[in-house]
């Protein structure tokens, strides 16, 4: 099993127990007074026979305290991520952190900026990255949304069938028209499991599609992972504690209805809330506000012993793999992790949503890798006070360099970067002046030349995938979901 890193020390707590207990009850409040939309005839009558009160006018549900409550309580407090090959399982909850990948949607030339739709090569090579990277220890969904030549509708299943051919991590899923059918089957023939993604629709609704995956990935008997999503003073309120609270309430309420139907059910909640740039009306990733929110939201959900993940700091708002793009990552992660976050999403994302590229994961993976070691804390023992050394080297001209004690230590102590450029400023100007995104290029060239997946895959479950894509496309063509030029577009490339 992936360990990940251990959190020695308390996490940051920026709320008071008065201000938690305040966001609590105002949380129960919404969720019994104003309620949560679900627009599921079959979500209405289940809650209704559970107890709830149900306004079919408006498919709003309305929770008793007791009933919310002992759902929370219901939800196990931590639990093991399955992976392909179990070395690389995950037990998510307790005082670990695990880092997992961010998202977009295509590629991006490094030369130009321009977004692009990735090749699938180019989405296989991502993946292969994404698997050798030794701070990253489970993926998300897509990473890249599907590759050039792929119908929109398949998209996220061609992507959960790369992840599973071209690494041995765990993964988690989204879904989106009844994907999950397929990427459901892909795991249980690989002899997998995967997390399901289930998006909340801001203000506080669901539709009835996520049911929908819920409910099947119940039945498969998989773990699934609840996001928030609203953007402050847009599709939540302006205030932190306010956007909090609805956010809270949307992910409490897909909650009940897993704890209803699977008392004990696995389930993460992952914040996706971000504010609202009021200049442009887009998400303002990556803003300060974002860090705020998450780590209340950790103080939160660790007071309600579910295990969590921070989903809103990866998102950089800068364009290119630049100063901004390494202050905004690093700030949101280093926050989430010492306010108490079991996972964090980080590696791979250039521009919000919109782009992601390999390099930018390696270069991630450093900051990971930093983050990691800076919560194992520090031992204090007699070996590390070292005060028999002190006494042995004694005032200059005494040194450490040559002692037993720096041998052993040094590498203990430290974490060095992969790709950080740590000359000396004469060396690094009679080496070639080569800067931290050239070290990447050569990092990824040798991921690429040396990696191999660990087991590889069978012949047999390598045809069992594809006849799984075969049926899904057929699935979707006859539902005219692929239109004809999509259809001969993309039988040239899958």
């Amino acid at each position: 099993m992936l360990h990940g890193f251990t959190r020695k020390f308390r996490p940051l707590k920026i709320l008071s127990p008065e201000d938690l207990q305040g966001i609590h009850r105002a949380t129960l409040d919404v969720l019994r007074e104003t309620g949560v939309r679900f627009e599921s005839p079959w979500a209405l009558d289940f809650f209704e026979k559970n107890g709830c009160i149900v306004d079919r006018s408006v498919s709003r549900v309305r929770f008793p305290e007791m009933l919310v409550e002992d759902c929370i309580r219901k939800a196990p407090g931590s639990f093991r991520l399955h992976a392909r090959n179990p070395a690389r399982d995950c037990r998510i909850g307790g005082n670990t952190l695990y880092f997992v990948n961010s998202c977009g949607m295509q590629t991006v030339d490094l030369d130009t900026l321009d977004p692009r739709p990735p090749t699938k090569e180019e989405h296989r090579d991502l993946i292969r990255v994404l698997d050798s990277l030794q701070n990253l220890h489970w993926l998300i969904a897509y990473p890249y949304f599907g590759f050039a030549g792929v119908p929109p509708v398949m998209a996220m299943t061609e992507g959960v069938a790369l992840q599973a051919l071209y690494s041995t991590k765990h993964q988690m899923t989204a879904h989106q028209l009844d994907c999950e059918i397929f990427n459901i089957q892909i795991a249980q023939a690989l002899g997998m499991e995967v997390i399901g993604a289930l998006s909340a629709s801001p203000p506080l609704s669901w539709y009835d599609g996520s049911v929908l995956h819920a409910r099947r990935m119940i039945e498969a008997g998989f773990p699934l992972g609840i996001l928030n999503g609203a953007v402050y003073g847009g599709s939540g309120p302006a205030t932190h504690a306010g956007s909090l609270v609805t956010g809270n309430a949307e992910i409490i309420a897909m909650l009940a209805l897993i704890q209803l139907i699977s008392p004990g059910h696995r389930v993460a909640v992952i914040n996706f809330t971000h504010p609202l740039n009021m200049r442009t009306g887009s998400p303002a990733f990556s803003e300060i506000g974002a860090s705020i929110v998450q780590a209340m939201f950790n103080q939160v959900w660790r007071h309600y012993d579910v295990p969590m993940a921070a989903g809103a700091g990866a998102m950089p708002l800068s364009k290119s793999m630049d100063f901004q793009t390494g202050y905004e990552k690093a700030t949101a992660a280093a926050l989430a992790a010492v306010s108490g976050a079991h996972c964090i999403s980080l590696h791979g994302s250039v521009s919000s949503e919109l782009t992601m590229h390999p390099l930018q994961a390696i270069l991630d993976d450093d900051i990971a890798g930093m983050i990691g070691r800076f919560v194992e804390g520090e031992t204090v023992s007699p070996e590390t006070l070292a005060v028999d050394v002190i006494r042995e080297v004694g005032p200059i001209p005494g040194h450490f360099l040559n002692t037993a004690h720096t041998r052993k230590w040094w590498r203990l102590q430290s974490y060095v970067p992969k790709v950080a450029e740590r000359m000396t400023y004469p060396e690094w100007l009679a080496s070639g002046k080569k800067r931290a995104l050239d070290y990447a290029k050569d990092v990824m060239a040798q991921m690429l030349s040396e990696h191999k997946v660990d087991p590889p895959v069978s012949a047999a479950q390598e045809q069992d995938v594809e006849r799984i894509l075969a049926e899904a496309r057929q699935y979707y063509r006859k539902k005219g979901m692929i239109s004809d030029a999509e259809w001969e577009t993309y039988e040239k490339v899958w």
